[in-house]
């Protein structure tokens, strides 16, 4: 796991440098400059002509600063400070008397007062723009000329890199209406947890670590309760399967999904958990929609129940899969039940009565317990994947106040319910019972269409019926879930990715895990 901090964290580590270790503040700027710079020179190599746009803060003192390592390095440099010299002070005001006086010997390079939007313009004469224009502070809509000059910089076809962050977004919260598309972010010091979900997640671009010059001992002694997956822990959530292994020990999972509008939904479900590695599936369905369902299924075993020609669960059919749910070691309910009253009833009795076992509830069983009482439902045990709809449905606010405040809502839940959450989205984060969140650090945009939410609820039910440890299955499924959707790009683009084609490759996708770690202990 690699951690992720808070901004508080990492403006803490500012304090320790100067207080502690007794770095002058203005070393702090160099160091952090010097970083960039060179990361500059690895990623753009051929980009000789340069802008910088710079605001008051110190994020603009590290853009006066990178714009006089560029200059040194014989980059032409067009620097725009959107300010008043006046409003300038310490480190900031220090790096930009600096570069005046530096830019008298480079008459090639040249520092502008932004005065309206036509001096963006000259930017789009450079081959890279360095936006150094607002920092960690930044709260709420933003207000002239910033929310102006980011949307002018945002519609010039030209890589920007961002210092520490894009300029405009809330990095508490991963939130912003006008924020800078970056392309590459340079994060200070460590690397803070806004930048990897949210709008942070769409508009940082890549992100890379710079350093501020104090080292790690400070990070390594903070309390991290935020993280990005890594391979690593995939390879560790992958259930180790013992040679006497048969069926019966190698996972009993019984699907109650599907229904006369969504027969799609149980098959890719189902079929998913056999490719996971499932050893004993039975998919409960209407009797009514047989026709529909069998032909999509693989070897999964079939508990058609009697839905009296309704297509859906009801009550009145939980009886005849009373033995499959007692023989069970995992239960995976809602992909395509729909939402009928009866449906919804149906689920908060199997909810009810499934107290001491595993399950993975998944979208429609979802909708239905967002109409019944959670309070009386004993989630222990269980793991929720929900889409941001999903999940802003179930706790009662609206889609816009979940994003504005994602990483909150979703710890809440687990701390109120004793649960796992798997957040689906770009990225999907797992909320764990300990507190912890973790971000999922792969996917890509092909992911984003119907079916592929059925794939992953098959995935984590095929790992977590056999493992000992449901946390780390969860873990290992939603990375190889979305492993197996990047390793698609080699033969298709994001547009030819489908749910279908994520499950079958599923089994490349844990084939390359697995030898990316023996060929790594091989040359070790």
């Amino acid at each position: 796991m690699i951690p992720l901090f808070s901004i508080d964290q990492v403006r803490n580590a500012d304090r320790y440098a100067i207080e502690q270790l007794k770095i002058p503040s203005i070393s702090l700027m160099e160091n952090a400059s010097l970083s960039v710079f060179n990361f500059i020179k690895e990623y753009y190599p051929s980009a000789r002509n340069v802008g910088v746009i710079c605001g008051r803060g110190n994020n603009g003192g590290d853009g006066f600063a990178t714009a006089r390592h560029l200059i040194n390095d014989n980059h032409q440099v067009t620097i725009i400070y959107a300010g008043k010299e006046s409003e300038l002070n310490g480190d900031a005001l220090l790096n930009y008397t600096v570069l005046k006086n530096l830019l008298k010997y480079y008459s090639t390079s040249k520092l502008k007062t932004f005065k309206s939007t036509k001096d963006i313009g000259e930017l789009a004469k450079c081959d890279l723009i360095v936006d150094a224009l607002l920092g960690t502070g930044t709260k709420g809509e933003l207000r002239e000329p910033y929310k102006s000059i980011i949307q002018h910089l945002n519609e010039i076809n030209i890589p920007i890199v961002s210092i520490d962050l894009p300029s405009g977004l809330n990095l508490d919260k991963s939130s912003g209406s006008i924020i800078v598309n970056a392309e590459l972010t340079v994060t200070l010091a460590d690397y803070k947890t806004g930048l990897f979900y949210g709008e942070g997640y769409k508009y940082a671009g890549k992100v890379v670590k710079g350093s501020i010059g104090i080292g790690s001992e400070y990070f390594n002694k903070q309390a991290v309760t935020e993280y990005l997956i890594e391979p690593e822990d995939a390879l560790v959530g992958l259930p180790n399967k013992d040679k006497n292994l048969h069926k019966y020990s190698n996972g009993k999972i019984l699907v109650i999904a599907g229904s006369g509008s969504y027969p799609g939904a149980a098959a890719l479900t189902t079929n998913s958990i056999l490719k996971s590695g499932g050893g004993a599936v039975f998919l409960a369905y209407p009797k009514s929609v047989r026709s529909l369902v069998v032909p999509k299924m693989d070897e999964a075993i079939l508990l058609p129940y009697e839905d009296r020609g309704m297509e859906i669960l009801s009550t009145d059919t939980i009886r005849e899969i009373k033995d499959r749910f007692d023989w069970a070691d995992l239960i995976s309910i809602g992909p395509g039940l729909g939402r009928a009253d009866e449906t919804i009833e149906a689920v908060e009795q199997i909810l009810k009565k499934g107290t001491d076992k595993r399950f993975v509830i998944d979208a429609d069983a979802i909708y239905a317990m967002s109409k019944f009482n959670l309070e009386k439902t004993d989630l222990r045990n269980k793991v929720l994947t929900p889409h941001h709809a999903e999940f802003s449905n179930l706790i009662g606010i609206s889609n816009f106040e979940l994003e504005n405040d994602l990483m909150s809502y979703g710890r809440k839940f687990v701390r109120e319910h004793k649960c796992t959450l798997v957040l689906k989205g770009a990225p999907s984060i797992i909320f764990t019972e300990n507190g912890d969140s973790l971000i999922n650090s792969v996917g890509n945009v092909g992911m984003a269409k119907f079916g592929t939410g059925d794939v992953l609820t098959g995935i984590i039910s095929g790992l977590s019926a056999i493992s000992p440890d449901f946390e780390k299955s969860i873990i290992s499924a939603v990375y190889l879930h979305s492993l197996a959707a990047d390793l698609l790009l080699e033969e298709y683009s994001e547009f030819g990715i489908t749910p279908t084609l994520i499950m079958e490759n599923l089994h490349n996708a844990i084939k390359f895990l697995r030898n990316s770690f023996i060929y790594s202990t091989w040359n070790s």
